[in-house]
């Protein structure tokens, strides 16, 4: 029998501690002075200490299916020689396995806590009316326990960190050409990572996070908007809530709706349920309430053995759950939608064994129709007795 594998006995960094600059204050009030303006490099954030250092008490079974994963990477590493790989696709596999290594070790202290992505333009000014409400949904957020993530530039990611504060805020900046530096709150912090690769960024910003809130911007906001739709409706990712935030009266996403409805919706090319995936507004605290009330009945999802779970904080009754399967039937591929407890295939979620759920079929392509059931759930189950709480274990 093989060794079982060994923990290795450190982490520590492969970059050598750099100086990352002086820190911005916890609290900002007015306009702190700005720390000298540097590129980043990916591997800056590595010198950095995160908050936590890794779990030690990681069960020995599980630490041996990780260390398995981890051999499996190494053996497709090794046959790039035998494909006879280009340095320049060695340069890219490469770097992409560093950021994500590194950001995944940034993230996983905060996995278990609530997490927002915010995109806009970085050009919008200080005195535009996006800015100021970028700046209200981050500290909104912050105070509700959310951490904003942005990508850490400026105009409304820099709008929506001086809102959250330093201590709320996370950033995954991008290395460009003409140089965008991290905003005046997150340069510098351990809470930011600088990565060369856009999809390796755009992963992180959908994969970290439990919801998504876009204001006004140019061809990367479309970009972010239309690409996290697109893996919400096709169940790349799970669902989420996803608001577009207008300026007090302004009409940027009602004009991105028109177009949506002449030239998607009305030629076939999307469903109609696909429009309940997102929500527009330019009421910042109606933007905060889609965030917060999609998780007030509604926890999250999981596959178990090809079915669909979904973790409630409140069971419906014999009644309600009758409604549902009246209603929602057309989203199962087969039976009926019902009640079931924690499966043992849960176990790394443990903090929320003792949830209520929903088991069903899902025919896995009306991800419109499964919002709306996510919605009636939070909406007729929001004063529903005993109440379930996750733990904090």
């Amino acid at each position: 029998m093989a060794d079982a594998p060994r923990r290795p006995k450190s982490d520590e960094p492969d970059a050598k501690p750099k100086h990352a600059g002086p820190a911005a204050d916890a609290k900002l009030s007015g306009k702190p002075k700005s720390p000298p303006r540097r590129r980043g490099r990916a591997d800056d954030a590595e010198s950095e200490p995160l908050p936590l250092e890794p779990d030690e008490t990681v069960p020995d079974h599980i630490f041996a299916e990780q260390s398995e994963l981890v051999d499996s990477i190494k053996r497709t590493a090794d046959k790039l020689l035998a494909d006879g790989a280009t340095r320049g696709d060695l340069k890219i596999l490469e770097r992409t396995l560093k950021e994500l290594r590194y950001a995944f070790k940034m993230f996983t202290p905060y996995r278990k806590q609530r997490k927002v992505s915010v995109f806009g333009s970085a050009r919008t000014a200080e005195v535009a009316p996006e800015y100021a409400h970028a700046e209200k949904f981050g500290r909104r957020m912050a105070e509700e326990g959310w951490m904003v993530l942005t990508g850490a530039g400026g105009g409304i990611m820099e709008a929506a960190h001086v809102g959250a504060g330093r201590e709320m805020s996370m950033g995954v900046n991008i290395l460009l050409p003409f140089e965008q530096h991290a905003n005046r709150i997150i340069d510098g912090d351990p809470k930011l990572a600088n990565l060369k690769y856009f999809f390796t960024r755009k992963l992180l910003f959908v994969k970290e996070v439990h919801g998504i809130v876009t204001f006004p911007g140019g061809f990367g906001t479309q970009d972010e908007a239309f690409e996290t739709l697109t893996l919400v409706q096709t169940g790349k990712r799970d669902l989420m809530p996803l608001v577009w935030v207008d300026e007090p009266d302004g009409n940027y996403w009602g004009h991105w709706q028109q177009f949506v409805n002449d030239e998607l919706l009305e030629k076939g090319l999307i469903s109609p349920e696909d429009t309940s995936l997102y929500k527009i507004t330019t009421d910042v605290e109606e933007a905060v309430e889609e965030v917060l009330n999609f998780y007030s009945v509604y926890n999250s999802m999981r596959y178990v053995r090809g079915k669909l779970v979904l973790r409630l904080h409140a069971a419906p009754d014999d009644q309600m759950l009758e409604r549902i399967n009246d209603e929602f039937n057309d989203i199962c591929a087969s039976g009926k939608i019902t009640c079931c407890g924690a499966h043992q295939q849960e176990a790394d979620d443990d903090h929320l064994e003792d949830l209520p759920r929903l088991r069903l079929d899902f025919n896995r392509r009306s991800a419109g129709r499964l919002r709306q059931l996510v919605n009636l759930l939070n909406r007729e189950l929001a004063d529903a007795p005993n109440r379930v709480e996750a733990s904090k274990r």
